[in-house]
């Protein structure tokens, strides 16, 4: 795949991804596409060599995988993982808020977002909905409004002279978004729920919306920016990136061994729940694949696993927020994520064994390491490791403003990050490590 193709691509599945459970399903429909086939947990895998599938859980977290023509027990597994996430703004259960003239929704923080950024932005709401249809069945149902709903405007600084020195802000009391004016013909969010779903799927025979999970979002769409275009600005790169990237690397038809990418949802809010990479999606998919090898160690001692999440780039304005000596750069390629207390599962081993495949591609890997004086955080690379006992890998696309409602990255590097893991899963064969 050319990057003259691969770029408005990628820029079409960020526009579809407003949230994990649209990711999901654009994720889907690209495997779809490509004749893997659907599995559902509840019912037993009859997998073949040379087959491809994929799987759901929860909405917001797939898992696709090929496997090899050739495929015996003893067959390696090549394995990448991204998450489905974003931080962002999720509505709370009841939102509807009215206060001074202006109707306004009630939201909770999902994760770790930069809130500054979520001000005087054009916000539209998007998730998932549980309808009780007529039929006496519960079903999960996508809704966009795709168009500009909400706002949350700034407080002026004439009346906060500060707000340039030391803005504080209040979770609880500054991030109601502006919905409409009060008056006299309001309607609940329960009707205007009603009303997308009826646009948005017309053949549901709605009894009544029992719940949903939704969230805001940034309508400004990706972007090519920079006197040579050299950067891309867009609202979740952090991890969509990612799971753009392990799809289309996986969609080959050249690939070698057992191939498999896992998107999980709750990455921000730490993988431990039941679409998580901390549950139990993942361990069950490989025994049911591999109920002998997995329980044998096969499987452990011959597969590698990469785990795909951003990296941050030296900031040009904070070069004293960097390790003088670890300064990855935008358009430099992907990054080799190091932490000596494993908060990053990067080990020699497992670096080795990427550089060697990278560099065979002609893309040479950057390092990263935080401060020795700065807290690190982490990913699902660490979980898998443990849990499975795979090597592991961090790995990421360089990135600025990082949990930003627009963050940034190269033009180049998620091409470069796809080229490795395209190569990852083609190589005829895994370099050897012995000791």
């Amino acid at each position: 795949m050319k990057q003259t193709q691969f770029n408005p691509e990628f820029f079409t599945f960020l526009q579809q991804a407003a949230t994990p459970f649209h990711a999901t399903a654009a994720l889907a429909e690209m495997f779809q596409a490509n004749g893997f086939q659907l599995l559902l947990e509840t019912e037993k895998w009859i997998t073949k060599p040379g087959k491809h599938y994929y799987c759901i859980r929860d909405n917001g977290t797939i898992l696709a995988f090929r496997i090899s023509p050739t495929a015996t027990d003893e067959t390696p597994w090549r394995m990448t993982a991204a998450h489905t996430d974003s931080p962002a703004l999720q509505l709370k259960p009841l939102p509807q808020n009215n206060s001074n003239g202006y109707s306004q929704l009630g939201i909770e923080v999902y994760g770790g977002p930069l809130l500054s950024t979520w001000f005087d932005r054009d916000l539209s709401i998007a998730g998932r909905v549980a309808v009780l249809e007529k039929n006496d069945t519960i079903s999960m149902r996508l809704l966009d409004f795709k168009r500009p709903l909400l706002i949350i405007p700034s407080l002026a600084i004439h009346l906060n002279r500060k707000a340039n020195e030391e803005l504080k802000i209040n979770k609880q009391k500054h991030l109601y978004p502006i919905v409409a004016l009060t008056g006299d013909g309001d309607i609940s969010f329960q009707e205007i729920l009603i009303q997308q779903l009826g646009k948005e799927h017309s053949q549901c025979l709605l009894e009544k919306i029992v719940g949903f999970d939704l969230f805001c979002y940034d309508t400004q769409p990706p972007a090519l920016i920079g006197l040579n275009e050299e950067f891309i600005a867009a609202a979740r790169l952090d991890n969509l990136a990612s799971c753009f990237v392990g799809a289309k690397a996986l969609l080959q038809d050249e690939t070698s061994d057992n191939c498999l990418l896992l998107c999980s949802n709750h990455e921000e809010i730490g993988s431990a729940t039941v679409a998580g990479a901390q549950g139990t999606f993942l361990r069950s998919a490989l025994e049911k694949i591999l109920p002998q090898s997995f329980h044998n160690n096969q499987f452990t001692h011959s597969s590698i696993l990469l785990s795909m999440d951003n990296a941050h780039a030296v900031h040009p304005n904070f070069p004293d927020k960097h390790d003088p000596h670890h300064l990855p750069l935008l358009n430099g390629g992907p990054v080799i994520k190091h932490n000596a207390n494993q908060r990053y599962a990067t080990t020699c081993r497992s670096a080795a064994i990427y550089k060697t495949i990278a560099e065979e591609v002609s893309v040479t890997p950057q390092e990263f390491v935080m401060k020795n004086d700065m807290a690190c955080g982490s990913t699902i690379g660490p979980i898998a490791a443990t849990d499975l006992g795979v090597q592991t890998i961090d790995i990421g696309i360089p990135s600025l403003a990082m949990h930003s409602i627009r963050e940034l990255t190269g033009t180049n590097d998620p091409y470069l990050l796809y080229k490795t893991i395209a190569h990852f899963y083609n190589r005829p064969s895994l370099p050897k490590v012995h000791g």
